[in-house]
């Protein structure tokens, strides 16, 4: 037994320190900025200037944006991943495959890309233009950011959702229509329970990159949006005030924390509804 667990902590061993490096020591460093000022004194003068409101109005934004975007992406990958569940042949892989493809390129690049199409002289104004419509103002506007993070997140809903309708047995879907279910008591008490964990999961995983976002922003949103995450980087990169920069990071991490714990808490009461027989 001692051998075992020996054996375990050597193994182990290679991502506790790959732990310490990249998550611990960073995480300490926001902290230890975040609470102090230039002079290494605890301070909580940076806590302060965040709660000031052009933070907070920026803070607000970035939380509306990021659940706008979480709900669209969860209303356009449901039915996709209700279609592939009932074709799991070649097509159905075919089509999970290519919602995944933006996930294997550069986020930047289909960023500009969106930059591109949705530009004064873009892909869309030429075609309106082309219909004899009005042109339409498009680019930076919160509308950009959210069909930015939309497209490059919407990802991150399907592989999650895909897995736990995929779990789901046919059998017990067969069973409700057997009793009389039809399709929108079956969606409404078998399959939404039963893949809560996938949509819990996937919103989480939406959710967080576009609350932290800033490439996105800056780039469809230019300068007439500003998130938090664009003056987090602003912060550290051009005003060099890595406290403050800390201090709103800190906040984030608010953020980001109740996120995960609520996922967990979610996640322990669908284990406790399982172990006691209910959906």
């Amino acid at each position: 037994m001692n051998e075992r667990l020996s054996s375990q902590r050597f193994l182990a061993l290679p991502f506790g320190l790959w732990a310490a490096l990249f998550i611990v020591l960073p995480l300490f460093f926001v902290l230890w900025n975040g609470l102090t000022d230039g002079a290494g004194s605890f301070t909580l003068e940076n806590i302060q200037t965040v709660l000031q409101w052009e933070y907070l109005k920026a803070l607000g934004l970035s939380v509306e944006l990021a659940l706008i975007s979480t709900v669209i992406c969860l209303v356009m990958a449901y039915p996709l991943c209700l279609i592939l569940r009932e074709r799991r042949e070649n097509l159905g892989i075919l089509v999970f495959v290519l919602f995944l493809l933006p996930l294997w390129m550069n986020s930047l690049l289909t960023t500009m890309a969106w930059q591109t199409i949705l530009e004064k002289h873009g892909l869309i104004n030429m075609f309106l233009t082309w219909l004899g419509l009005p042109a339409v103002q498009i680019i930076n506007t919160p509308l950009a950011i959210i069909i930015g993070m939309v497209y490059n997140f919407l990802p991150y809903m399907v592989l999650p959702l895909y897995v736990a309708l995929n779990r789901i047995d046919d059998s017990i879907i067969e069973a409700a229509r057997d009793l009389g279910a039809n399709h929108y008591q079956t969606l409404k008490r078998v399959l939404l329970p039963l893949s809560m964990p996938g949509i819990i999961s996937g919103s989480t995983m939406v959710f967080i990159p576009a609350l932290t976002t800033f490439v996105i922003s800056a780039l469809l949103g230019g300068n007439k949006v500003l998130l938090v995450g664009n003056i987090i980087e602003q912060e550290f990169t051009a005003a060099y005030d890595w406290q403050l920069g800390s201090a709103l990071s800190m906040v984030l991490m608010v953020f980001i924390i109740l996120n995960i714990l609520l996922e967990a808490f979610t996640e322990k009461e669908e284990r406790h509804q399982v172990e006691k027989g209910r959906p």
